[in-house]
Formats: C-alpha cells, structure tokens, sequence
C-alpha cells in the first residue's frame, strides 16, 4: 500500500518516531492514521519506561506570569524540567515544551504531578468521601468500587498533571506531550517539580 509522504511527515511530527517506523506503522494500519499513531504512542511509552531509569540531572527551570488585562501579574507558574543533557536542555522543542507546561499550570492550577505523588491520608480521605457519596445514593455491592475508582480517575485529571488534558490540544494528555518530546530527544524527560502563585492566596 502506497502512504502519501504528507502523511508520514504528519505522523513523524506527533510521534516523533523515524521515517521507516512511521510509513510501518500506517502500512500495518492500512493508511489509518489514529490507529499508527496509537500504536506508535504505545511504543514510545515503553521506550519511555524503559528510559525512565537514566537520570536527568539536566535541563532547565521556566516561568510564567499571566500579562492578560484581566489578571496581569496576579498568576504566575515556575517549573523545573529536567533531561539527561545539556544540549538537549538548550534545544526549540525543550525550551517549548518547559513554556508550555508552566502555562498549562498557571491556568489549571494542579497541586501534584502525578497520584504516586497524592499523600496517602489525602487520597484515602477522596476515597472515603465518595463512598460515603455513592453509598448515600444507594448503591451497594461492586458496583459501589467501580464507581469510586471512575471518580478517583476524576479527581486524578483534576489534580494531578501528567494525568490533565493539554489546555492547547485536548486530545492529549500531558503525559503524552511530555513522551512525544522525549521521543524527539531520545532522552528521559522529567517534570521535577512546580509551584503556583496567585496573589492573595
């Protein structure tokens, strides 16, 4: 089957994955794009795992502060981003992705990175508050644990931010945006940490 050469550029931009890996995978997926995308995620985030191990001592810190009329220097965001070199610290793609996190949370405000970092006093806490919620609506048996787990799955995209939509591409997470530039990089690519000022708060 014949892949049109636009459509595996498109493909090698989202991914990151080499040319003969992404014609593959569309090759494999008869031409369907989501699919070869899918399976190309699936892919970089084992490669992900694996590199994970290495240490990314690297990197560099970003901030940002909110200059709309409405909230100007009222919010603002600074993150550590970490990768394994220096060179890939002082790339484009680094540099974007390091300015586009600390937007993403100057405007959604998460208060982890991801649940293994949630207190366990504090995700037993949600979990005990929507039991007691979907208890008191009368649900019983097993279905009253897959509910709670739907709703900690909630609670994980509202307070945690690998687990959150991109604001700029909701189709993705960033978890996913995080992989796809570690794809590029070929390196391990670590949220360190962040912090969020509002004035007032």
């Amino acid at each position: 089957m014949a892949i049109p050469t636009e459509q595996i550029k498109k493909l090698r931009e989202l991914t990151g994955a080499g040319v003969l890996e992404t014609k593959h995978a569309l090759e494999q997926a008869n031409g369907d794009f989501d699919q070869a995308a899918a399976v190309l995620r699936a892919k970089g985030q084992a490669r992900a795992e694996k590199k994970a191990e290495r240490a990314a001592t690297q990197g560099l810190i970003e901030t940002y502060v909110h200059s709309d009329i409405h909230s100007a220097g009222k919010v603002g965001a600074m993150l550590e981003l970490n990768c394994e070199t220096d060179f890939v610290a002082r790339t484009a793609e680094f540099q974007q992705l390091a300015h586009d996190l600390v937007l993403h949370i100057a405007a959604t405000n998460p208060k982890y990175i991801s649940p293994n970092d949630i207190p366990t006093s504090v995700r037993e806490q949600a979990e005990s508050d929507f039991r007691a919620q979907v208890e008191s609506e009368g649900k019983k048996g097993p279905l009253v644990d897959k509910i709670i787990q739907g709703k900690m799955e909630s609670y994980f995209k509202d307070h945690c931010l690998l687990r959150q939509p991109f604001i700029r591409d909701e189709s993705i997470t960033i978890q996913d945006l995080v992989q796809s530039v570690a794809m590029k990089m070929r390196e391990n690519i670590v949220v360190r940490r962040f912090v969020r000022y509002q004035l007032g708060e």
